[in-house]
């Protein structure tokens, strides 16, 4: 009785108790079950070993992938190929070097039983392509090492800018690449125009955005300081789940501006128009008429062109000659140029000055007839030629008048001659007697 009782108690409560439960249900939630093998307890990003037992019938189609490489690396493949083919065979890889063509070839055997470590294989020749090194390059056939070539060659068009963005990237001395190396837990190689790295997903999603963030004018630095900041933050518990944008470093560019160059070019207006067609060898051939002369008609225009030039070269050097026993231009002695005229009055009036004095002097000495004041005019003439008297103001114009008409009344030759003596001696001699 009793248990009829409980149980009559236990369906009346049993529905009370379901419609309590009841929650209403998403759409997306209404057809989710719970999974027994996905729980928290599960690491989804642990990437699991391939073994030979999973995949026990083997591959049934041949894949095989070739990469080129450069000239420089054939001696080093040579040296490194017999590591490289017992580390593919362990895989059930086989590889071919041709040192004819330049390249290396991958391809899967009946014993390769993994189907993704061709793609391995792959990733291992393009690697040594790019000059990393065998035993750096033999780590990309693990699960969890996976690699990235990121091409840099045609991001920049300035040869000179993308060199020094490069030597950026790089570093004084390496620094800045085994930073970047530290930080990102990724192996990363520049050479030429591509820069290869070689770690996980994540640590290659970073190196991939560092470089071309470089090459594209953003200093390596800015990132190197964010990736340090992250790593300190993750290191708190407290701040694993929220947002770290706060704390992170908000770097703003800066418009400087450029030096001006030193020459501008001016644009010239557009046009869509191309310009004139511009005339051939031949047209102008045509055109002066040489298209259709002989060899001999050409042979000698071309002497004569050149008979003509060693004459223009050869009158040149001889005016050149010349030129060196010209004798050299003289001033002007007439006073046309005021400075010269003013040079030659005040030296006549200095000259006239000093005559003045002299005939002061001679005066008492002066004699009627005598050639006292001959000799003063003379003195006076040549200390200032250019302010002679021209009427012969002076006693030496009129004594020289006396004397001609005097030899005039006188006449002849001898006679005269005679009588002009003898009177010199009677005035010298009456001169004498005075003193």
């Amino acid at each position: 009785m009793a248990r009829e009782d409980a149980e009559v108690a236990g369906a009346s409560q049993g529905p009370a108790e379901e419609h309590a439960d009841e929650r209403p249900v998403s759409k997306k939630q209404k057809h989710r079950k719970p999974k027994p093998w996905d729980h928290d307890g599960i690491d989804h990003w642990k990437v699991e070993p391939f073994k030979k037992e999973d995949n026990p019938s083997g591959m049934l189609e041949e894949s095989s992938f070739a990469t080129l490489f450069p000239k420089y690396r054939e001696k080093y493949l040579r040296e490194v190929w017999p590591a490289v083919t017992r580390a593919l065979k362990e895989h059930g890889i086989t590889c071919e070097l041709n040192l004819v063509e330049g390249s290396m070839t991958v391809r899967t055997t009946r014993k390769t039983f993994d189907p993704f470590v061709i793609l391995k294989a792959r990733d291992l020749i393009k690697l040594l392509a790019r000059s990393v090194p065998a035993p750096q390059a033999l780590k990309v056939l693990q699960d969890e090492v996976q690699c990235d070539v990121i091409k840099v060659g045609g991001i920049v068009r300035n040869k000179e800018k993308f060199v020094k963005r490069r030597q950026r990237l790089i570093g004084p001395n390496g620094a800045t690449l085994k930073a970047l190396e530290l930080l990102t837990g990724c192996y990363i190689l520049v050479q030429g125009n591509t820069v290869s790295a070689m770690g996980d997903y994540k640590g290659l999603k970073q190196v991939r955005r560092i470089v071309e963030d470089c090459i594209k004018n953003v200093h390596p630095i800015y990132h190197i300081k964010t990736l340090m900041i992250k790593r300190e933050l993750a290191k708190d518990p407290a701040l694993k789940e929220e947002n770290w944008e706060r704390f992170l470093p908000n770097f703003k560019k800066k418009n400087v501006q450029r030096k001006k160059p030193k020459k501008v070019r001016e644009r010239k207006d557009y046009t869509p128009f191309p310009p004139p067609q511009q005339p051939s060898k031949e047209d102008l051939m045509l055109e002066s008429g040489e298209y259709f002369l002989s060899a001999e008609q050409k042979a000698a225009r071309k002497e004569a062109a050149q008979a003509t030039r060693q004459a223009a070269r050869v009158e040149e050097r001889q005016r050149q000659r010349e030129a060196a026993f010209a004798a050299p231009a003289e001033p002007p002695r007439g006073g046309s140029g005021g400075a010269a005229a003013g040079d030659v009055q005040q030296q006549g009036e200095t000259a006239a000055s000093l005559a003045a004095g002299l005939k002061k002097k001679l005066k008492g000495s002066k004699k009627e007839g005598g050639s006292g004041g001959g000799g003063s005019d003379d003195v006076a003439m040549f200390l200032a030629p250019g302010t002679a008297p021209a009427s012969g103001g002076g006693d030496g114009g009129s004594g020289q008048k006396k004397k001609r008409r005097s030899e005039a009344a006188d006449g002849g030759g001898g006679g005269a001659a005679a009588g002009g003596t003898e009177k010199k001696k009677k005035q010298k001699k009456k001169s004498g007697d005075d003193a």
